[in-house]
């Protein structure tokens, strides 16, 4: 039926067919407006404080609870004592539905162009034997440093102890190193500098 349905003879449109049962459109607007006036700043303190100070959620939140009292704004009154506590009820049913869909996707989702996708597995092997080949090509007791203090991640104390030197004897070998490392890697066009 294409969103209609049939009352009788005449076809009325959904919005059209709940909108009959309201008065008129002013006091829908007047119970909306008071809905936002006396209880918005509590439904939304009530909702930050659920959802650990995600005040612009907890907005969301004030939008679709006033979206439902609108809904049923028959059987409500903003002047009743039922409809602060139905209010909260229902804040509360939004942030609990909001913590299940947490954890059902705990990620939020990312842009691509966000994403880090640099890492390519045949990219790295290739990096990884363009290393070692540069490696080669290294004094030994660069090749030393380098491993002692990159590899197997020591400190400069730790490689002097290892080595039998000075600490600064270390330092030095390593600024000489790292360096050759990479003229060595230029030489292999690896790094493109």
């Amino acid at each position: 039926m294409n969103g209609t349905m049939k009352a009788g003879t005449a076809t009325l449109a959904p919005a059209r067919a709940h909108a009959r049962h309201l008065a008129s459109d002013t006091e829908y607007d007047a119970f909306v407006r008071d809905i936002y006036e006396r209880y918005g700043p509590l439904l939304v303190r009530y909702a930050a404080r659920l959802l650990d100070g995600d005040w612009h959620r907890a907005e969301d939140i004030l939008q679709e609870t006033t979206a439902r009292a609108w809904r049923h704004a028959r059987s409500l009154s903003t002047r009743s004592e039922h409809i602060r506590p139905w209010l909260f009820t229902v804040v509360r049913n939004l942030v609990l539905d909001h913590h299940r869909a947490r954890q059902a996707r705990p990620l939020d989702l990312m842009a691509v162009e966000d994403l880090n996708i640099s890492w390519d597995a045949t990219e790295s092997t290739i990096t990884s034997h363009a290393v070692r080949e540069a490696l080669r090509e290294l004094k030994e007791q660069h090749r030393t440093v380098i491993r002692l203090m990159y590899y197997l991640e020591c400190s400069v104390a730790q490689a002097a102890e290892h080595l039998c030197i000075p600490p600064g004897t270390v330092k030095s070998r390593a600024f000489y190193a790292v360096r050759a490392l990479r003229n060595a890697l230029e030489r292999q066009d690896v790094l493109g500098m």
